[in-house]
């Protein structure tokens, strides 16, 4: 039981006369340390605890669940205001755990693992937005200060399970994750755990390591070991709270920008280091966790790139060793990343050629789970323009949606398309064709995905057949109104999209998207565009990160 549960639980706890808790704060007050009373609160603690084990009475640890997640991409001129995070993505109490005690996400494996190792959960915040450019300060404030008061405010706990991104980006905090637990630090104190759980594309700023109890990171790319990580999170604080584990961390990042094509972790040179890092955690039972993230290039910080993460049980020489060991492995990795891509002309030319369908053409400059707008027309210009047959291209565009819903259902539908957002993704394309479909763009995804979520909404969206279309190949054009990673056929099936019956899936992703449309794509090909995600660093232009990092050029 951690001495902020006994503080509260207790106005016994004196020390001449006055409450350990009022101490603490009043030393916080006069900027003096306040470790003198923790010490006091920890014996407390084992008094209070030895009390109960001899009165046969068994104390069941009181574990918080909280989050607040956000990918951060500060090319990006569209900022993430409050209302960013609104419906299904903030999720307050009870509403976390109907939110997500199903799903895949890493919170889920929480909630999961909590049953099985005898916590009781206390659901405070959890709060995430789709990937965009920097949040503001305003939502920042309002998202970490409702935390805090939610834990304040919940009675005695005993650890804090948090997830957070590891690549959001405020205003005036370029390491925003790190933000969150200096805050949470300053209002819960030092002695309380909390063990983190990352995004694989965190850019672990190191001050973390030392917020933190422990810190853990999603291990495969498409991420579809959420819950695992989740559960595992879980573990590690059951052996905190009640085996006395003493987690020591350590920290290593490879100057290298780990280029985004290569993030897949199903294939070399990431299977390899992920594998490695699953051994080391199998066989070393001194081992509490060893990760080994690719980071997030769209931004533009000192702490961008990749990292490696060692979580050792009292054992700080282990944990480096180790860590130096993961990132001189991750470092040879620079040997092999080459970009060589086909740009969009180019790869229509090939997909239309192409005789194992269906074939999918990765849009990699609007990937819009890596912050981009959503409406890039640089492969659709090209499917138009070159007369292909039977292609999907999903667009976020609210206006077609609402033209869509103005002519109806089988009413024919003229207008410029995408490229509406920014001057980055190219011209709007005229589409001209049928409404086949308006509905509210709901749905469920029951499989393990990227992302994790199981409730997904795209807003309401529309179904275009275009010009060109026949029965059994259609060309089709889903329009939506809001921006939707491509993390799950659902998004097409739910719009009555039949994937594998079409000759080409246009996806705006990079490699989350490999989870859902790798075991029906015939072919894959990745395609050089333009945009706010373009794999080429070169397309940008980097004034803070750390300087001589190899790949940027």
């Amino acid at each position: 039981m951690s001495p902020k549960r006994i503080l509260m639980c207790s106005c016994v706890l004196e020390c001449e006369g006055v409450p350990l808790r009022k101490r603490i704060g009043e030393a916080r007050n006069e900027g003096q340390s306040a470790n003198r009373w923790w010490r006091a609160a920890r014996i407390a603690t084992m008094l209070f605890a030895t009390a109960h084990v001899l009165a046969g009475q068994v104390m069941t640890p009181r574990i918080a669940v909280g989050g607040i997640l956000h990918e951060s991409n500060t090319f990006s001129s569209d900022p993430t205001e409050l209302d960013d995070f609104h419906g299904r993505s903030l999720r307050r109490g009870q509403e976390i755990h109907e939110e997500y005690a199903t799903s895949q996400h890493e919170i889920g494996g929480y909630i999961e693992a909590a049953g099985r190792l005898g916590f009781d959960l206390v659901y405070t915040l959890v709060a995430n937005a789709t990937p965009a450019g920097p949040v503001t300060d305003v939502a920042f404030d309002s998202l970490t200060s409702e935390l805090i008061e939610r834990l304040e405010q919940s009675g005695p706990i005993d650890g804090l399970l948090l997830a957070l991104h590891g690549a959001m980006v405020v205003e005036s905090h370029p390491d925003g994750d790190a933000e969150v637990l200096r805050r949470l630090r300053v209002a819960l104190g030092d002695d309380l755990p909390i063990v983190v759980t990352h995004d694989a594309h965190a850019n672990v700023a190191p001050v973390e390591v030392e917020l933190s109890t422990a810190l853990l990171l999603y291990k495969e790319v498409p991420h579809v070991d959420q819950r695992e990580r989740g559960i595992h999170a879980a573990e590690i604080m059951e052996k905190i709270v009640k085996h006395g584990a003493d987690p020591v961390q350590a920290i290593e990042k490879p100057p290298l920008l780990y280029n985004i094509l290569f993030h897949n972790t199903n294939r070399e040179p990431m299977l390899s280091l992920v594998q490695e890092a699953r051994r080391i955690e199998r066989e070393n039972p001194k081992i509490l966790a060893a990760s080994v993230p690719v980071g997030y290039q769209y931004s533009d910080v000192p702490q961008m790139g990749p990292s490696v993460v060692v979580v050792a049980d009292g054992d700080a020489e282990l944990a480096r060793t180790e860590a130096k060991r993961l990132a001189e492995m991750m470092w040879e990795h620079r040997n092999v990343m080459e970009l060589d891509l086909p740009d969009a002309a180019e790869a229509v030319e090939k997909a239309i050629s192409e005789p194992n369908a269906p074939v999918v053409l990765v849009e990699m400059g609007d990937n819009i789970g890596g912050g981009s707008a959503g409406d890039s027309t640089a492969i659709l210009a090209e499917l138009v323009k070159q007369g292909a047959r039977g292609y999907v291209s999903a667009m976020y565009d609210p206006e077609a949606v609402r033209h869509a819903i103005e002519v109806g259902i089988g009413g024919r539908f003229d207008l410029l398309v995408g490229g509406k957002s920014d001057g980055l993704h190219g011209q709007p394309v005229r589409i001209r064709g049928v409404v086949k479909l308006v509905y509210d763009g709901q749905y469920i995804e029951t499989a393990v995905r990227h992302g994790g979520r199981r409730y997904l909404d795209q807003g309401p969206s529309a179904v275009i057949h275009a010009e060109g279309s026949t029965p059994d190949l259609p060309n089709v054009v889903l329009v939506n109104s809001k921006r939707h990673t491509p993390f799950s056929l659902g998004q097409l099936t739910s719009a009555g999209i039949t994937p594998e019956r079409q000759k080409i899936l246009v996806v705006k992703a990079a490699v989350a998207f490999r989870a859902a449309y790798e075991p029906i794509a015939g072919t894959i090909i990745e395609v050089d565009t333009p945009g706010l995600t373009a794999v080429n660093p070169a397309r940008f232009t980097y004034t803070r990160v750390r300087p001589n990092l190899y790949g940027l050029r």
